[in-house]
């Protein structure tokens, strides 16, 4: 019995190590509120948020604007160094930040704001990750379809070494089964981000509807929605942004990678729920059918649409396994987590209601999803590039 103490005492070391986590989030954060408690008179700080060259990442930075802003005519025009976010040369380095949608903000709270931006180039046209400027149009078209989304967004936490947050050093967890919407220390990993990052998105005024833990552990899934039309990029962005920021509180890494760890893990999506008026009253299923049926024609332009890398990244989340459908393959069903699409069973027996297209990646620009669906599903596009309208 002691021989084996004492290989314990040998091997558990080896198993559970410290977490890695970064050096900003041991800084005290008592020292940091005596400062965040003064007094800032009438004067507002502006975070303005803008999505990077990489068409994933999120940059911010701040401005002080004299008196509290009540609508988005009230924030003035930015502008950043794109030579140093993917965005431009440094020889013409300028880039403008358009402000479009604007949020509470739950780290500085009342009355400071989030402010999410468009990024133009120099000549005022649209910087190549700003998928906005065309989704908006493309949903003036159809406005009087009134396009609901919702959109499920899966995420890892990893410690800032890359590691999945609460797994062992040197090994695995036990495998997948527990950890599922799973209560307990040793089934859910990291829930305090993830009811931090709840409370924030309430307190920003992001339409966020639920969360649950995820099928791998540290992994899991917030929804927002329903939104309609272009409000759906905006909360998602603003969420996604709002998680990283608690993320960085507590000193780890949310990831959006679709598949973040290889092997027998699931990997990680973004199911995007979606209907018009149509498909939500009596007689629905049929506008949901043949929308299905549109999509069908269409996959490959979907899947370019569905990740920043053009269907890369999904290629090795879509493989027909780990409740995914095959990349090259389209299909639907009622109920079916492996098909392209599935029709929830409470929908087939109403006959209306919404479908859940499951091929978007966890990573997806939730601009162009819902762009691409809003093109093949209500303008009714059948070619494997989007029209081109004036």
């Amino acid at each position: 019995s002691k021989l084996i103490v004492r290989c314990l005492l040998l091997v558990l070391p080896l198993l559970f190590t410290t977490m890695a986590t970064s050096a900003s989030s041991k800084l005290s954060k008592a020292v940091k509120q005596q400062y965040m408690d003064l007094p800032q008179g009438d004067q507002v700080q502006a975070m303005y948020i803008w999505i990077d060259g990489t068409g994933e990442g999120l940059r911010c930075k701040t401005r002080t604007l004299d008196s509290e802003p009540k609508t988005i005519e009230d924030l003035p025009e930015w502008n950043f160094d794109g030579s140093s976010t993917y965005q431009s040369e440094g020889s013409n380095s300028d880039m403008y930040l358009i402000p479009q949608a604007m949020f509470r903000d739950p780290f500085r709270k009342d009355p400071n704001k989030l402010v999410l931006c468009e990024v133009l180039k120099y000549n005022h046209k649209p910087a190549e990750t700003n998928l906005r400027q065309m989704c908006k149009k493309i949903m003036s078209m159809v406005q009087n379809q009134h396009p609901w989304f919702g959109m499920e967004q899966e995420y890892t936490l990893l410690g800032t070494d890359g590691h999945p947050f609460g797994w062992p050093s040197n090994g695995f967890p036990g495998p997948q089964g527990p950890y599922y919407c799973g209560v307990g220390a040793d089934k859910a990993y990291g829930r305090d981000v993830v009811e931090a990052h709840y409370r924030a998105c309430l307190y920003a005024g992001v339409k966020i509807c639920g969360t649950n833990a995820e099928v791998m552990p540290a992994q899991w899934e917030f929804q927002v929605g329903p939104c309609e039309g272009i409000d759906m990029g905006d909360h998602l962005w603003i969420a996604r942004f709002l998680l990283h920021r608690v993320c960085e509180d507590f000193g780890i890494v949310a990831s959006f990678d679709p598949k973040p760890i290889p092997g027998n893990w699931n990997g990680a999506g973004c199911h995007t729920n979606f209907s018009t008026k149509e498909m939500r009253v009596e007689g629905g299923l049929k506008y949901i059918e043949e929308s299905i049926e549109r999509l069908a024609k269409r996959h490959q332009y979907h899947i370019r649409a569905y990740d920043p890398k053009g269907g890369l990244d999904n290629a090795r989340r879509l493989t027909g396994h780990h409740e995914t459908s095959n990349i090259n393959e389209f299909s639907a069903g009622v109920a079916n987590r492996g098909a392209s699409i599935r029709i929830p069973r409470s929908v087939g027996q109403e006959m209306k209601g919404y479908f859940e297209d499951r091929r978007p990646s966890a990573n997806c620009d939730p601009y162009a999803v819902t762009e691409a669906l809003v093109r093949t599903c209500l303008l009714n596009e059948e070619s494997e590039e989007p029209v081109k309208y004036k």
